[in-house]
């Protein structure tokens, strides 16, 4: 009777135990992924600077050679993505949020990150660029907090050397097979964050849609 006692008081420990265990390996696995986006980044952001160095000498060798004006650029044209490869961060200060984006929206790839879902605009260029992510029951995992972002709240998103500063212009809810929210305009660079809604038995999606400002 006492062994069952202690087994008994063992199992319970554990079951209480595994969701502060799910939830450290969790985040333990996303600071890995980031730390990897923000190596990954960091090689962008020189790539970019050394473009833009030769852009410049390129530009003056023209100009002294009177062979009109060269565009210079530090954007670094991305190559197609790979999935499940790191392109790039999300960054909210408002939320507290900071998370590697990887390519394709995989269950697991959104386990510990946001997604790009593949087919919709590259990060930085024209068109519409959805990241999808979780709805995590923890505080502030993941795109737990979402819906406290409003019009005017900047997201930023760092991909391809470049620090991009988006400002939302549209909150809405809608139907899980509603995929208008996927639509592009080519004349404008926007981001669409896609989630579950509401918190618990989610049955449609939050949708944040925002426009680039700089970068």
């Amino acid at each position: 009777m006492r062994k069952l006692s202690i087994v008994l008081i063992l199992v319970g420990f554990f079951i209480f135990l595994y969701p502060l265990l799910r939830d450290w390996n969790g985040d333990r696995q996303q600071k890995e992924l980031l730390e990897e986006a923000a190596r990954i980044e960091a090689e962008a952001q020189l790539r970019a600077a050394e473009q833009l160095n030769a852009a410049e000498h390129f530009k003056e060798m023209s100009r002294i050679l009177d062979e009109g004006e060269a565009a210079a650029s530090a954007y670094v044209e991305p190559a197609d993505y790979k999935e499940g490869e790191t392109v790039g961060i999300i960054s909210i200060a408002k939320l507290d949020m900071e998370l590697p984006i990887l390519e394709g929206a995989t269950q697991s790839n959104m386990k510990n990150a946001a997604a790009h879902l593949t087919g919709t605009a590259k990060l930085g260029q024209a068109g519409n660029a959805a990241i999808a992510a979780h709805r995590a029951h923890k505080t502030g995992r993941l795109f737990n907090r979402l819906n406290e972002l409003t019009y005017g709240d900047e997201v930023i998103i760092k991909a391809n050397g470049r620090d991009m500063v988006y400002q939302v212009d549209q909150v809405s809810v809608v139907e899980p097979t509603d995929i208008s929210v996927l639509e592009g305009d080519l004349d404008k660079q926007r981001i669409t964050l896609i989630t579950c809604d509401p918190l618990y038995e989610a049955t449609h999606r939050l949708i944040v849609r925002a426009e680039l400002v700089s970068g």
